[in-house]
């Protein structure tokens, strides 16, 4: 294809994008297609000439679009969203045309400045004191991955890089039980050892970390000869939305001279609601805080908000300089690159421009709402049904429930027999969890296009499932 053809092409492909999302609650929300089966289809090698663009979209709509399970289904109440607003898909058909590789200032300063504006409007909006400065990383994962770099280094007076981790004393991360996996990759990737991400117990309704478990921990590592380097909160965990007490966390860090990172991946886009603030009280003592617009409000993937107390010591742990990479003649400037693992940059910050302007932090706010209250009203009227029981009360969007049975195995096996059914008929979609062993069905209403009867139709679903398989 050449540029002069891609009007016309593009043309096209926005119309596909339009029909696409004007009968999506026609579609299964889930792929129904078997392992191997999209695999089949492909060649095993590779084209040796060109072929026509209308064979390649042919082949995408008979063979692609079948298989794949759609995230923008507004009845998609699975794992949590990730939302792509129309404007938002606009702003990437715009930075995917001009494909700047934002690494340093000189390479896009405009990139670079904008970045910097709206990660402080989403600052302010989400009620964050204004020492905080942001950084747009990929992913949670990747923040969070920088998050504990930064610990070791500064617990090991910064020599973890140069000297390496042998003949260091043996580094401590502490975290509840129910932090997210990404946690756990990055103490891999961190060379701490997964022995030594410390899980302090989560309790009560808002499976919450135990501040007095931690405190012991952290004393009996001392103790041990080990050297405590930093505390992971949780705010709206993936399995049940658990929430830690984030201020009694960051006083036994500052007590203790810890490094704290707080995750609020997916509940952190709830904070521009001022009424929903106060569930993570105290994470404006933070060293680090992470919260995924590309998540609940609807920037597209990928984009993850990335606030820093203090930059520098981020830029301690990762920055390198090379001459090529230098600019001359410029003071003052921000080299995002030198916030994050990867060198490469995409121009992530238009999305978040566009969006927040084509829909208003009160726009967004709406919709937020509305799935919090949506999701609430559920809750009650599952619990309402016989052989319902929730497990864990909503916090925000999120809730779980079970089904129960006999005997426990039997109410497992009912759960997940629900599950499956609802599954397979393919008009709502639902994963499970873990509740202290016990097997559950999660719900979260996050989908920008979920309306109030999409949920009535998650209702319907559920209870006609429950009746029929109670007989």
């Amino acid at each position: 294809m050449k540029w002069e053809e891609f009007a016309e092409r593009g043309a096209e492909a926005a119309r596909w994008a339009a029909e696409y999302h004007r009968t999506l609650r026609d579609r299964p929300v889930r792929a129904s297609t078997r392992p191997g089966e999209i695999l089949a289809q492909l060649p095993e090698t590779p084209p040796e000439e060109a072929e026509p663009l209308d064979s390649i979209l042919e082949d995408f709509d008979r063979t692609i679009v079948p298989g794949m399970t759609h995230w923008q289904h507004p009845r998609f109440f699975a794992y949590f969203p990730a939302n792509a607003a129309p404007v938002s898909a606009l702003a990437e058909a715009y930075v995917t045309a001009m494909a700047a590789n934002c690494l340093l200032w000189q390479t896009s300063p405009a990139g670079t400045e904008l970045e910097t504006r709206v990660m402080d409007w989403l600052r302010q909006a989400t009620g964050l004191p204004g020492h905080f400065t942001g950084v747009i990383q990929d992913s949670a994962s990747t923040a969070t991955l920088c998050a504990v770099l930064t610990m070791r280094e500064r617990a090991l007076n910064w020599a973890g890089n140069r000297a390496g981790l042998s003949g260091q004393p043996r580094l401590r991360i502490y975290a509840s039980t129910e932090v997210h996996t990404s946690i756990d990759r990055a103490i891999w990737i961190a060379g701490i050892g997964d022995e030594n991400l410390v899980r302090i117990p989560a309790r009560g309704e808002r499976r919450a970390m135990d501040p007095e478990a931690l405190r012991a921990a952290i004393a009996a590592d001392r103790a041990a000869g080990m050297l405590p380097a930093g505390i992971i909160a949780c705010v709206g965990g993936t399995s049940a939305g658990a929430t830690d007490d984030v201020a009694a966390v960051m006083a036994v860090a500052e007590a203790e001279g810890l490094y704290t990172h707080v995750d609020a991946a997916w509940a952190g886009a709830a904070m521009i609601c001022p009424e929903m603030q106060p569930l993570w009280q105290g994470a404006e003592r933070a060293d680090s805080i992470v919260l995924n617009p590309h998540k609940w409000l609807g920037a597209q993937f990928d984009c993850t908000a990335h606030y820093l107390r203090d930059p520098k010591e981020l830029v301690k742990t990762l920055a390198i300089q090379p001459e090529y990479l230098k600019t001359e003649g410029a003071d003052g400037i921000v080299n995002y690159s030198e916030w994050s693992v990867p060198l490469g940059r995409r121009f992530r910050a238009l999305k978040l421009w566009f969006l927040l302007r084509a829909y208003g932090l009160e726009g967004l706010r709406a919709m937020i709402r509305n799935h919090v209250a949506w999701a609430e009203g559920l809750c009650t009227r599952l619990a309402a049904l016989e052989g319902v029981e929730i497990v864990t009360p909503p916090i925000l969007s999120l809730f779980t429930f079970r089904l129960t049975g006999a005997s426990p195995e039997a109410g497992e096996a009912l759960t997940q027999r629900a599950l499956t059914e609802i599954n397979d008929r393919g008009q709502i979609y639902l994963t499970q969890t873990r509740i202290d062993g016990t097997l559950v069905i999660r719900f979260q209403a996050g989908s920008w296009s979920c309306t109030e009867a999409d949920v009535e139709a998650a209702y319907q679903e559920i209870s006609e499932t429950v009746a029929r398989l109670r007989g």
